[in-house]
């Protein structure tokens, strides 16, 4: 729902306050439209930016003068999220965490903590824009900065408590609200690509899994050199192989064998179906197959035409019209019908 459009509605909304731009004005919208705000900053790990936007998220909430408290999730996330994360990455999947955490921590745990304390709703910063029509609720892409992709395994009862207040705006739009709100910004604190990696992804999966040496091969099986484990690498990457006469680029990984199978031919990482699995429809109902849409494999991914074909009970078939570079299992693929987010799967 859009607060703007329900002004007649009165309730408690528990906002998730990351310290940043985006939760501190969906707090502002939200208290302008009538509704009882409750700040909430959800404790996910000991870094220093953590403390960082946690002391941002309590200053703004004295601000605005709204209550606020901090909730202390670093078991839940580091059991649903973390473990998870670090579990695929040895299966031999590149996850996207972002993906597990809106589903697992923010619009599951957090949602039933808001509900338990009293809050009518749960209100986050993030770009996507929530309508209700006669089919149910609906999510829509959120503008430039659309963020529609990491939250396509929610679900209908889930959205009918869910408030997205900076969905229709633009970025540009939101910090000027920001300053026009004299919110303490001097230093905007925008989202990390993964929030519990402090530096460099390798650093942080070296720290977890040992080396595990195999063999750097080409198509037709040629020894080019030696991987110290095949979790440091990822479909379509290009730095970091270490081989002279390159650039090559990740095409596969031989997980019996061990071994990384590398490519100098950048048109070989094209592909023109995958298989999905774990497919949730945003509506709750399986739709007609084939289905045309079009669809990203990967967040910053150019939405593509494709067919969807259900493949089994438990998967289903998308076919591209054109080849795309570096499917990679472990990521989500997130299936549109114009600007509607219809759901999504992960890639087997």
């Amino acid at each position: 729902m859009h607060p703007k459009k329900q002004r007649k509605i009165k309730g408690k909304v528990l906002v998730a306050m990351s310290g940043g731009i985006d939760s501190s004005v969906a707090v502002v919208l939200l208290k302008k439209a009538g509704f009882d705000v409750i700040g909430v900053f959800m404790k996910l790990n000991d870094l220093p930016q953590s403390k960082e936007s946690e002391k941002m998220a309590e200053r703004v909430s004295k601000i605005l003068k709204i209550n606020f408290s901090v909730i202390d999730l670093r078991k839940e996330f580091k059991k649903k999220v973390i473990d998870c994360f670090l579990k695929e990455y040895k299966k031999g999947f590149t996850p996207n965490p972002c993906v597990i955490c809106n589903k697992e921590i923010k619009f599951d745990l957090l949602l039933e903590k808001a509900l338990k304390i009293g809050a009518d709703f749960l209100a986050t910063g993030h770009y996507i824009k929530i309508k209700k029509t006669g089919e149910g609720i609906c999510l829509f892409k959120g503008g430039k900065k659309d963020q529609s992709y990491f939250l396509w395994k929610l679900n209908q009862k889930q959205l009918g408590r869910i408030f997205f207040p900076v969905g229709h705006y633009n970025k540009d739009e939101i910090r000027g609200l920001a300053k026009e709100f004299k919110l303490p910004f001097l230093k905007v604190l925008e989202s990390q690509e993964i929030c519990f990696v402090p530096n460099d992804i390798n650093i942080f999966l070296s720290k977890y899994f040992k080396p595990k040496p195999g063999k750097i091969i080409d198509k037709q099986g040629k020894i080019l050199g030696l991987h110290q484990g095949l979790y440091f690498y990822t479909i379509g990457q290009r730095k970091g192989i270490n081989l002279s006469g390159g650039p090559y680029y990740v095409l596969d990984k031989d997980l019996n064998k061990n071994n990384l199978v590398v490519t100098k031919n950048e048109k070989d990482l094209g592909r023109k179906e995958l298989i999905a699995g774990n497919v949730n429809w945003i509506s709750g109902n399986n739709p007609k197959f084939p289905l045309k849409v079009e669809v990203k494999i990967r967040y910053r991914h150019k939405p593509v035409s494709a067919t969807v074909n259900l493949l089994n009970k438990k998967n289903i078939k998308v076919i591209f019209n054109k080849p795309q570079r570096a499917i990679t299992p472990g990521q989500s693929v997130v299936f549109y019908n114009g600007k509607e987010l219809l759901g999504g799967g992960i890639i087997c």
